[in-house]
């Protein structure tokens, strides 16, 4: 019996649903294959049969997929519980962008799947990365002529004003 290339094998709608998750897809792929499978015993070559353990072999690799795309699933799962563990960190924080421009209180934090953003206390944003400072509370502010901290009279050559 010869089997035409573009015969439909489930007769239904090929549409995955609305909700395109990567289990949903694994699973339907999943009962796709086995119908495929079912499809493929019925029409085959009696003189030739398919091998069983080419078929356990079919079945093997395509589970293992299918697990393989569980754990992804799951392991997404943990990194934005993560995300949010550390955004949650980051609440009531002084935070200073890297740049140094943007600086605030930090009142809420949004997780991306690609990252997070600080909205601070006067409005501002800022993209949680390497080089951000962040404290528990805003610096307080000194007078420029107070920074000699360990009363030596030496700043350090901090002063502007000394021609070098």
């Amino acid at each position: 019996m010869a089997v035409d290339g573009t015969q439909s094998v489930g007769g239904g709608s090929s549409t995955y649903g609305s909700s395109n998750t990567a289990q949903q897809k694994a699973t339907l792929n999943y009962d796709n294959f086995l119908q495929l499978l079912v499809a493929q015993m019925k029409n085959q070559d009696p003189t030739d049969p398919m091998d069983a353990s080419e078929q356990m072999s079919q079945l093997a690799s395509f589970s293992q997929v299918e697990q393989t795309i569980q754990t992804n699933s799951k392991l997404d799962t943990l990194l934005t519980s993560s995300s949010l563990t550390q955004a949650s960190a980051y609440v009531g924080k002084y935070m200073e962008s890297a740049d140094g421009k943007t600086k605030g209180m930090v009142e809420s934090v949004k997780v991306y799947s690609d990252g997070l953003i600080a909205t601070l206390d006067n409005g501002g944003k800022i993209l949680i990365q390497a080089g951000i400072s962040l404290s528990d509370s805003a610096p307080t502010k000194t007078a420029d002529n107070d920074s000699d901290s360990d009363g030596s009279g030496d700043d350090s050559g901090t002063d502007e004003t000394d021609g070098v």
